[in-house]
């Protein structure tokens, strides 16, 4: 099911590496450049998430929040940023109802179902403005901020 730019983002409720709680509407007020991703320290995940590390501070500048979600545990994901020194929030989604809320959970390669690599820019007011679909883990960073740029350009 494909929803019409812009439509209100699920909120959501997740843990963080540090045991604390976060929601969607702790982030009123700001861009927040949300990724869901199949698996810690695997080899697109990483590429991917090395390549938001390195544009973070360039979308701070811009207002923005980089949050990623996966089923993965709070120590996995310490574990993961610590050995990536990644720089924004990692939250767990363990039964998987945010993902599946989002439209990240379905048919990968070869026909099994899984997390699907998509990425949300949600804007201040908690609207989607842009879903990349199928994300090429290298390069996405930049994408990200050449986008928003963009939607920003068009929300002044």
């Amino acid at each position: 099911m494909t929803k019409i730019i812009p439509y209100p983002a699920p909120d959501f409720t997740l843990t963080t590496t540090d045991g604390k709680t976060i929601s969607l509407k702790d982030f009123s007020g700001k861009w927040v450049v949300l990724y869901f991703y199949p698996k810690d320290d695997t080899p697109g995940c990483t590429v991917e998430a090395c390549s938001l590390r390195d544009a973070r501070d360039e979308l701070a500048v811009m207002g923005a929040e980089v949050v990623g979600i996966s089923k993965d545990d709070p120590s996995s994901h310490e574990k993961f940023k610590v050995k990536h020194s990644l720089n924004f929030t990692l939250l767990s989604d363990h039964d998987g109802s945010v993902i599946t809320s989002y439209g990240a959970w379905g048919k990968k390669m070869f026909g099994r179902e899984g997390i699907l690599r998509k990425t949300f820019i949600i804007d201040p007011s908690g609207m989607v403005q842009k879903v990349y679909g199928r994300v090429t883990p290298l390069g996405h960073g930049e994408q990200v901020i050449n986008e928003l740029k963009m939607l920003q350009k068009h929300d002044t």
